[in-house]
Parts: C-alpha cells; sequence; structure tokens
C-alpha cells in the first residue's frame, strides 16, 4: 500500500510553481493599462503582454516606445484589429492586393488609413444631410406669407361741413368707443345745423345771382345802378 506521505509528494511534484517571469509577465498583464514605453522587454515576453491590449492600449504603447520597432509583434495584432473593425472582407481585399503588387504594408498603418477615411465619408454625409436640410429650410421659408410693413396712406375726404365724412369714419380703424364718439359728433345737433347754415347761405347767394336784372347794353350801365348792386352782393357775401 501507499504510504500517506508518499501521495503528497507526488501531489506537490505535479503542481507547476510559477516562475518568477510568470509573475512578472502576470503582473504586467493585470496593469496593462499603465504601460508606456516597453523598447527594453523582450519579444517573447510582449508577445504574452501585448495580446491583452485594447486598441487604444495598443497604440498607447506603440506611440510611447521610441527607438524600437514592435510591429513583429503588434502587426499580427492589427490586423486582428483590422478585421474586427471593418470585416473580414475588407481584410482579405487588402490582403490580396499587397500581393499583387508584391508589397508589405504594417497593418497599423493600414488600419488607421481606413480609419481616417472611414472618418472623412461620415463627414461628408453629416455635411450633405446638414445642406439638405438647410435648403429644405430655405425652401420652406420662401414659401410662406409674409407680412407687408408698410402701411397704405389713408386718404380723408372732408365734407362740405368741414368734419370728417361717415364713410370715413367707417373706414377707420380704432376702437369701438372712438368709432361710437366720431359718429356722434357727426350726427350731433350742432353740425347739423353748421350745414344747414352753409346749405341756406350757397342756396341764398344761388337765388340772388339767379334774379333777372335788366338787360342793358353793355358798357351802358348806369352808375347809380351800380353803385346799389355793388353793397347788396357785398352784404350776402359776407354771409
Amino acid at each position: 500500500m501507499v504510504s500517506q506521505g508518499y501521495k503528497e509528494t507526488i501531489v506537490f511534484k505535479m503542481r507547476k510553481i510559477p516562475s518568477l517571469v510568470d509573475l512578472c509577465v502576470q503582473t504586467a498583464i493585470d496593469n496593462v493599462r499603465y504601460l508606456g514605453d516597453v523598447g527594453e522587454t523582450d519579444y517573447h515576453l510582449l508577445d504574452r503582454i501585448l495580446s491583452h491590449c485594447t486598441v487604444d492600449q495598443l497604440m498607447h504603447i506603440e506611440n510611447s516606445t521610441e527607438g524600437t520597432d514592435l510591429s513583429p509583434v503588434t502587426d499580427k495584432l492589427w490586423k486582428k484589429f483590422y478585421s474586427l473593425q471593418f470585416g473580414v472582407d475588407s481584410t482579405n481585399v487588402v490582403v490580396e492586393r499587397m500581393r499583387q503588387r508584391n508589397l508589405t504594408v504594417k497593418w497599423k498603418e493600414l488600419y488607421e488609413a481606413k480609419l481616417k477615411e472611414r472618418e472623412e465619408a461620415t463627414q461628408k454625409s453629416v455635411d450633405r444631410l446638414k445642406q439638405r436640410y438647410q435648403e429644405e429650410d430655405a425652401r420652406k421659408q420662401s414659401r410662406q406669407v409674409r407680412l407687408c410693413a408698410k402701411v397704405p396712406p389713408s386718404s380723408r375726404k372732408r365734407s362740405f361741413c368741414g368734419g370728417v365724412s361717415a364713410a370715413n369714419i367707417y373706414n377707420t380703424k380704432g376702437t369701438g368707443l372712438m368709432r361710437k364718439s366720431r359718429l356722434d359728433f357727426v350726427n350731433s345737433r350742432e353740425v347739423k345745423n353748421l350745414a344747414a347754415m352753409k346749405n341756406k347761405v350757397v342756396h341764398r347767394n344761388h337765388s340772388i345771382s339767379s334774379i333777372g336784372k335788366p338787360r342793358v347794353a353793355p358798357g351802358l350801365a348806369s352808375p347809380s345802378s351800380s353803385k346799389l348792386i355793388r353793397p347788396f352782393n357785398r352784404r350776402f357775401s359776407r354771409c
């Protein structure tokens, strides 16, 4: 029978004790968001660490590292990000074009160029949409009814009695109280009496001027008759 101590020895040997390097790599992975310049780190260690980075983290590490080309480690990572961001079909098209032209371009540069191209296309679409909204808004405003600020001059005709005629009073804008006051003024007894007096004077002058006068040959009118007629006309004209 196997003793209990022997079993514990076997289990202890089967357990893998992490090395100091493994502990350092795991610590770097846990704090990958704080990494910057990794130029002095071996590629085989970076391969284990940088595979846990996001796009922004990997971009930051590459831009922060000076004097060391990380593309041998990060190129495959950028190809993966390109495929995730722009699709497998677009990735295959890029691979085929590089094969046909016998070119090798870093996937980081391809990713940045494609991202810039998409942003420019999006901005153009936004500008076109904004321009269409502005044109539609201008078209709607041009079809709206606009009120004229100019007011036509009001022609107020004087009546024979020197006041405002009733027709103009009806057409004059104002409150009901003002209209009523003006109508009361026109229809008042004083205005009617004044109009009647003027009509009477006009009728009297017309009657006097139409009275038959002795027809005398031109130039033979006597001085006495002319003297009588002149004061008579002068007296009525004063009315």
